[in-house]
């Protein structure tokens, strides 16, 4: 009796852990991550950027022409930048052809905009998908949004983010 006792709490314990596991919110990064090299190239036509000089405290949006997502976060990324916050775009897994129009006809809200065009700097930065934005301070990522930006994710992630690296 006492062994299926403990094994309905361990039971009970495991489905809690489970639970907690797959709901736990760790969308901003609590402690500060170096920011890895990234390997890019410049977008034709636009402003390029080296994310290791870039200094003070910036966003790093990840978006493609092609993403759905991406098109529905854009007013809040121009919306940002008329805030004077800088941001910076890396294009993934598109063509200069397609980025360039999708920039032209929604508006460049980016500073600097690079691409990558072999995987590796997303890799690095351990994004899996697109939209994704990173907050930047000082060669360190202090948060990370993944998935549009929306006036909820502005909220709890990254003007708490950006309060906290301009604090400092």
């Amino acid at each position: 009796m006492q062994t299926i006792r403990i094994a309905a709490w361990l039971a009970l314990i495991g489905l809690v852990a489970a639970l907690g596991w797959r709901f736990w919110d760790d969308r901003s990064d609590p402690v500060p991550i170096p920011m890895p090299a990234l390997t890019t190239t410049p977008l034709e036509g636009r402003e390029s950027f080296d994310a290791a000089l870039v200094d003070g405290v910036w966003l790093l949006n990840v978006w493609g022409s092609w993403c759905a997502p991406c098109h529905a976060e854009h007013p809040v990324l121009m919306a940002l930048r008329s805030e004077g916050i800088a941001i910076y775009g890396l294009n993934w897994r598109d063509t200069p052809e397609a980025a360039n129009q999708f920039l032209d006809v929604l508006g460049d809200p980016f500073v600097g905009v690079m691409q990558d065009d072999n995987n590796q700097s997303v890799r690095a930065l351990g994004i899996e998908g697109a939209p994704e934005t990173l907050v930047i301070a000082n060669g360190e990522i202090l948060a990370r949004w993944p998935g549009p930006l929306t006036p909820d994710a502005l909220r709890q992630v990254i003007y708490p983010a950006l309060d906290r690296a301009l604090r400092n």
